[in-house]
């Protein structure tokens, strides 16, 4: 079976950070140099992202195939412990509370990006269609031979137009090269199974996070979960967006050692 590569940092309770699509672990190294005095931090990468095995080729992945990736660093958090995670990385935190409830004791979650849920509550147009363009925009590309083009429509949808243009050169690359998994992550978020009535069951304290100016893709999503998750705490960053613990971790940061430490 193929490994998870993570980082690890810290001694105490077992806390576990999932990172957004076109990242890495290494998004969340400021949260763990500030938890680790408390915490036993670890931050994976999840397939074809960092150092972790690549997208699986001819085979469509779940958000499940994810989670049972990510086991041996779930292992290694020791029982219970709490999840991070931000954009796809919370929604994977989501379904690992779901499916291993007595193992997962807290969710701290950046806009979870389960798509499947709104077209189950709205069939279409509905708030998924500005990312369901995205994706078909950015797979064009893609099948055009084009990846800085395709990365273009992705980070633009999730952080404004010109954010790519804006970016520095160095940063991508790498984002460049990660997109080309991004109809297989649309996928997985817009075909998973596990309904809303079934996401009552998760009934542990839930920190979600949400930004002012997010896309309506990634709100729509927060409107059905904050009233139907049986235990959460809903905080809005005025002013910041969905890449927001990438692009403003201090605050974000700050909410989530607030919530892991007062547990």
């Amino acid at each position: 079976m193929s490994s998870p590569y993570f980082r690890e940092a810290g001694s105490g309770p077992g806390v576990v950070c999932l990172h957004a699509n076109a990242s890495t672990s290494g998004q969340w190294r400021s949260l763990m140099e500030r938890l680790a005095p408390k915490f036993h931090m670890l931050a994976a990468d999840s397939y074809g992202a960092g150092k972790s095995p690549p997208w699986p080729t001819g085979y469509q992945v779940t958000l499940r195939d994810e989670v049972a990736l990510l086991e041996p660093v779930f292992t290694r958090a020791g029982n219970p412990f709490a999840l991070v995670g931000h954009s796809y990385g919370a929604a994977i935190a989501l379904i690992t509370a779901f499916s291993k409830p007595t193992r997962v004791r807290a969710l701290a979650l950046y806009e979870p990006t389960l798509f499947s849920l709104i077209d189950a509550d709205s069939p279409p147009p509905n708030d998924a269609d500005g990312i369901k363009d995205a994706v078909a925009a950015a797979t064009a590309y893609l099948d055009a031979g084009d990846p800085e083009r395709a990365a273009e429509c992705f980070i633009d949808f999730w952080m404004g137009k010109g954010a790519w243009a804006g970016m520095p050169e160095g940063r991508k690359a790498p984002i460049a090269a990660s997109v080309v998994n991004v109809s297989g992550w649309a996928w997985a978020l817009m075909m998973e199974l596990t309904s809303l009535a079934a996401l009552r069951s998760v009934d542990m304290p839930v920190l979600y996070m949400v930004g002012g100016e997010s896309p309506a893709s990634s709100l729509g999503v927060a409107r059905l979960l904050t009233r139907t998750l049986p235990q959460v705490e809903v905080v809005e960053f005025k002013g910041l967006g969905h890449m927001a613990p990438v692009t403003h971790p201090e605050p974000i940061n700050e909410a989530i050692a607030r919530f892991l430490e007062r547990l």
